[in-house]
């Protein structure tokens, strides 16, 4: 019976989700349900209960979540300050004289604006908005450039400091002191979100530079679906480099203070965001986009994503409690062990499931809500933490671009023109999954490219 409940909790609050009722509030809500179905049954034991307000407290008093609206407060506040369009414009004037120079372009902003704001959803509606009409009316395929907005834009899940890695690392680190705790061990060493940071760095940068390869061949295949910009339209000149610098050089230095200092250990990922966040208010404000009604939209959006993380935090906590007090993660481990193939058969499932639930679940609530279930079973079978961590993270962003549900085909499907059909989308990603599988696969048979950077770094 107690079995039977578990998974029933897990299978009656997925529906519940898909059906579309808020995330935080059906977590907590089909947890309740079920601990009072538990309790008149007399298979769930209340005192399980009795740790919400410790679990509440120790959430809200957490210094490293505090990083997550300061981060996000400079993610938008640079959106609001126009970098992305700037940036978008001097680049293209650089690269724009060679077949498929408009494509680099956009990844290569793509991948500073991942650096500079973390959010993906934002990174894809900038960029669709400001790169996807002049990529077509420069005569680009819709599929090319779909593709090259997309994959640019969720480069934000893995492009450190990523809010996805910051949130990984607070569920990693506790999973794996529990982990060591499973296995008789005390260790007060633990996870930090600058080895996640670090472990990202390789895998990020080898997709950038593989996305860029992918352009580079269109070009010399079909050099007329990435055609130039005409060389009377672009001004190549003293003026146009200096324009580069003065561009480029304030959104880098941001990004080299906030995450040099993470990397360093001089600030925590906490302090990094507070210098980041104050760092992009003096931005705006040199570029003159700083106001107090710019000000005010920023803060109501940061108070409404950060409500979101918290009260989902809470709810994912209330969840756990229940579907533990239900014996569901000793269900877990029995069944994952017990899969053919051992580490790797656990780890297989575990990645396929993830894939799938992305298509429904964004990246907070499978962070809370999945990843505290498995990862201290996997990491009590001798997996990597960090290897562990930056797997989630890219096979959550292959999920979010993967048709027919990606998170990030609806978000350019909604500020793409009509001209630009469905299918034009799904078939513009193709080719930028198949390079994230590929990697993804690479990371798996070398999981040094994850582990070997913290381990130099930090011993």
């Amino acid at each position: 019976m107690t079995e039977f409940l578990a998974l029933a909790l897990f299978l009656f609050t997925f529906g519940v989700l898909l059906i579309g009722y808020p995330v935080a509030f059906t977590l907590s809500g089909c947890a309740l349900i079920f601990a009072g179905i538990g309790y008149l049954t007399g298979t769930f034991d209340p005192v399980f209960l009795e740790a919400i307000p410790n679990r509440i407290q120790g959430t809200l008093s957490n210094e490293l979540l505090v990083a997550i609206p300061l981060f996000v407060f400079m993610g938008v506040m640079l959106e609001k300050s126009k970098i992305a369009e700037d940036l978008l414009e001097t680049m293209g004037l650089v690269f724009g004289g060679l077949a498929g120079g408009l494509g680099i372009s956009v990844t290569l902003v793509g991948m500073l604006l991942a650096a500079s704001t973390g959010i993906v959803g934002a990174t894809v509606v900038t960029m669709g908005l400001l790169s996807l009409p002049t990529m077509l009316r420069r005569g680009y395929s819709p599929q090319v450039a779909t593709g090259t907005i997309c994959a640019s834009g969720t480069l934000g899940q893995i492009i450190p400091p990523s809010i996805v890695l910051v949130l990984l690392g607070d569920v990693i680190s506790s999973a794996y002191q529990q982990s060591q705790l499973d296995r008789g061990i005390y260790s007060p060493d633990s996870v930090t979100v600058g080895d996640l940071f670090l472990g990202a760095l390789v895998p990020g940068i080898l997709l950038v530079c593989l996305y860029i390869a992918y352009l580079i061949m269109v070009a010399i295949v079909s050099p007329e679906k990435v055609p130039p910009i005409p060389e009377e339209e672009r001004k190549v000149s003293k003026e146009l480099w200096f324009q580069v610098i003065t561009v480029l050089f304030p959104p880098v230095m941001l990004i080299v203070l906030v995450l040099g200092s993470i990397l360093s250990g001089i600030a925590t990922p906490t302090e990094a965001a507070s210098v980041g966040s104050v760092g992009a208010i003096v931005l705006a404000i040199f570029k003159r986009m700083f106001s107090l009604s710019i000000l005010k939209e920023v803060l109501r959006t940061t108070t409404e994503v950060t409500a979101m993380v918290f009260l989902i935090l809470i709810g994912a906590a209330l969840f756990s409690l229940v579907f533990r007090g239900f014996g569901g993660d000793d269900i877990v481990r029995d069944f994952l062990t017990s899969l053919p193939g051992g580490v790797f058969g656990a780890m297989l499932l575990v990645m396929l499931v993830m894939f799938l639930l992305g298509f429904f679940l964004d990246f907070i609530e499978i962070t809370f809500v999945v990843v505290p279930i498995v990862a201290p079973i996997l990491l009590t079978m001798g997996l990597d933490p960090v290897w562990l961590g930056i797997m989630i993270a890219l096979n959550l962003q292959t999920s979010f671009l993967t048709p027919p549900f990606g998170f990030s085909l609806f978000y350019l499907r909604g500020v793409a023109p009509d001209s630009v059909s469905t299918s034009d989308i799904y078939r513009g990603v193709m080719p930028f999954i198949a390079i994230q599988l590929f990697v993804l696969i690479m990371l798996a048979i070398w999981p040094q490219m994850a582990t070997w950077l913290p381990e130099t770094v930090y011993g």
